[in-house]
């Protein structure tokens, strides 16, 4: 193993995954890449399906950690308690209401120690620019605090680099990134509803809208509203 990506099933960490494998296409997929979901209770779980199909269909190993006895632990937020999901604009005053608490801490936790004990040398994550204002553990300043605090956590054990390619970029140059290498949008999954379809009007369905429409690209999706 070489690398661990953190793999949602959503735009930006399929983007992630992409930009990460896509020197190291084999015949049977990617050679050294694990992408590495997470079942955290969240309402909208559907998206561990679509990681699933999509590695599957491109020959990428793919695993689910089970953190879902969290779920009763993270009340008071919109993706694991009972708080409607906010629709409209991605905006700080709303879109407050899904944050789970550490969700990003707690994931690269457990993706650095994959990553140490089966000797990969890189973990990924899909951490970009637009999520700055809202979520905490999406920020540069955190990114280079987390990567210093494993870097002593391991310290003797493993030398594991965190690779966060669109940290300092937006949604829509991911959109253009991920068009260039093929990623198949419509193998996705961004709606926090977790219906049938994306809903079309909580805030990361609007803003998967927006960049789509921003970058030039077509959007596949198929949206309820």
């Amino acid at each position: 193993m070489k690398s661990v990506v953190i793999f949602s099933g959503g735009m930006d960490s399929a983007t992630a995954l992409y930009r990460e494998c896509e020197d190291r296409w084999t015949a049977d997929g990617a050679s050294g890449v694990l992408a590495l979901s997470f079942d955290y209770g969240q309402r909208h779980r559907k998206e561990l399906e679509f990681a699933s199909a999509l590695c599957k269909s491109i020959g990428i190993e793919h695993a689910v950690v089970d953190l879902r006895s969290l779920a009763s632990l993270l009340p008071g937020n919109a993706l694991t308690g009972d708080v409607p999901v906010p629709h409209g604009h991605y905006a700080a005053p709303t879109m407050i209401k899904t944050v789970v608490p550490n969700r990003n801490a707690i994931m690269l936790s457990v993706a650095f120690a994959v990553a140490a004990a089966n000797g990969a040398t890189r973990v990924v994550t899909g951490v970009h620019a637009g999520d700055h204002a809202i979520y905490p553990d999406c920020r540069p300043e955190f990114v280079e605090t987390f990567a210093l605090m494993e870097s002593l956590s391991l310290s003797g054990v493993a030398m594991v680099e965190l690779v966060t390619p669109f940290v300092r970029v937006t949604k829509t140059d991911i959109v253009r990134e991920g068009h260039r290498l093929g990623v198949p949008w419509a193998s996705t999954w961004s709606c926090y509803e977790g219906g049938e379809l994306h809903c079309g009007q909580c805030g990361t369905c609007v803003e998967r809208r927006e960049a789509f429409r921003d970058a030039g690209v077509v959007d596949p999706t198929e949206y309820a509203v």
